[in-house]
């Protein structure tokens, strides 16, 4: 490809991206709102922009073919807050990149577009959102854009309802929830690579024998996870008191699901999380 442009760039995950997505064509723009880092990928470009302001956006897409949506407000906030970054922005880069001419748009949707769906409930790719948060409802709002954007303007989509993505699993829940690193890596890529995607949604979860999560229905995006958080179960189960009456426990939203709307879920996520586990369990 020519050029690929990457939203998000200096956050956790976009940081992790910005080094394959270089080795996948000519460019790689990568944006966001915080200056470049230190050092760039030899054929990447940086610029500082907000996604809430479509004429910062929309220059940057000219000429991409593939367009990795990853800038957010990654926390449950007031939805004043969350209207710019998260509900706007996405419309900006939708319609940017429908304007450019590109091919596709892979998004950072997440697992809280389903986040009130019981964890023994077969959540699937076909399964109707059930948002719990405002910032669950952004994902909900950008996943039908890019339906729409796909069946009445020709803009492929792929939505990544990403869950748990760590370097390690950080708590009881990321047994079934954890995305690694590497497995991000891979499902971003056979997201760009695969040839007709149309609109898709797929979960970001690794390989782990206790997913809540199925992706048997996008076998066709190629995406065979590496990973699984049962090599962390021992260390992290010591640390969990099961309550069935905790909806942070009993749906795959996690603590998103039972923090009330307009207050961080990654505070309490962050609560209920310990030291890093290695794989061993210790």
């Amino acid at each position: 490809m020519k050029k690929i442009v990457l939203t998000g760039a200096h956050g956790a995950l976009g940081s992790v991206l910005r080094a394959p997505l270089s080795r996948m064509a000519e460019s790689l723009v990568s944006t966001d709102i915080l200056d470049q880092p230190k050092t760039l990928m030899p054929n990447e470009t940086w610029s500082v922009a907000d996604l809430g302001r479509f004429d910062q956006i929309a220059p940057l897409m000219e000429g991409a073919e593939m367009v990795v949506h990853f800038g957010a407000v990654v926390d449950e906030k007031p939805f004043e807050e969350l209207l710019g970054p998260n509900y706007v922005g996405a419309y900006n880069v939708w319609e940017a990149a429908y304007r450019a001419g590109a091919r596709r748009v892979v998004y950072a949707s997440s697992i809280h577009a389903v986040g009130m769906a019981e964890t023994w409930s077969g959540v699937d790719t076909e399964t109707a959102h059930r948002p719990d948060t405002f910032y669950g409802l952004a994902k909900c709002f950008a996943e039908d854009m890019g339906r729409m954007y796909w069946e009445k303007r020709g803009l492929e989509a792929v939505c990544l309802r990403i869950a748990s993505c760590t370097p390690e699993p950080q708590n009881a829940r990321s047994l079934g929830t954890w995305l690694s690193h590497r497995d991000l890596v891979q499902l971003v890529t056979r997201s760009i690579e695969t040839p007709v995607v149309g609109f898709t949604i797929a979960y970001g979860v690794s390989a782990n024998a206790r997913a809540p999560l199925s992706n048997a229905r996008v076998g066709f995006l190629g995406y065979h996870p590496q990973d699984n958080a049962e090599n962390y179960a021992a260390t992290l189960l010591s640390r969990h008191t099961p309550d069935p009456t905790d909806l942070a426990q009993t749906r795959v939203g996690g603590p998103f699901a039972a923090v009330p709307l307009g207050e961080s879920g990654m505070d309490a996520l962050r609560a209920i999380s310990g030291p890093a586990v290695k794989p061993d369990g210790t």
